[in-house]
């Protein structure tokens, strides 16, 4: 059996940047969430308290298949980072857009493309690493699920 090492600090700034970017979201989004509990809910919608810890582990497990990205020996860990770093600009982008402005049908656009960002940062993730890109599915299937109650936020709305 390998026994593999692992480099703490390249996994602590891989973890870092997702989470900094889910903080940043946070304090940007507080002053929102007082007009966003007054808005109707879609069916489903689960109570507050379970989004933190979703995105709270969400976060860590894109930190994680990061990682596992800048270890692996592949020529296409450059690439896959790229695609990466667009996932997660969208990601800070779509919160500011629903939950700080409210606006609901632009934040389905952004969302809808953050989507297809995930879905091409896992194929990518997948040439450098496998574990990488499996790491990412929890996150597309939230974000899926974040599109239905987007879709059902703007309708109600």
């Amino acid at each position: 059996m390998k026994v593999r090492t692992v480099n703490l600090r390249l996994l602590l700034i891989s973890l870092a940047l997702p989470i900094l970017v889910g903080i940043a979201g946070a304090l940007v989004t507080a002053s929102g969430m007082d007009a966003f509990e007054l808005l109707k809910k879609p069916p489903l919608v689960p109570p507050a308290w379970v989004f933190s810890v979703v995105w709270t582990v969400l976060y860590i497990l894109m930190g994680v298949a990061v990682y596992n990205v800048r270890i692996a020996n592949s020529y296409s860990k450059s690439e896959a980072m790229q695609y990466f770093y667009i996932q997660l600009a969208l990601n800070f982008l779509w919160v500011v857009t629903f939950f700080r402005f409210g606006w609901l049908w632009v934040s389905v656009i952004v969302l809808l493309a953050l989507i297809v960002a995930i879905v091409l940062t896992i194929k990518h993730f997948g040439d450098a690493s496998s574990t990488a890109a499996r790491l990412m599915l929890p996150y597309l299937l939230w974000c899926l699920f974040a599109l239905y109650l987007n879709i059902g936020y703007a309708v109600l709305n």
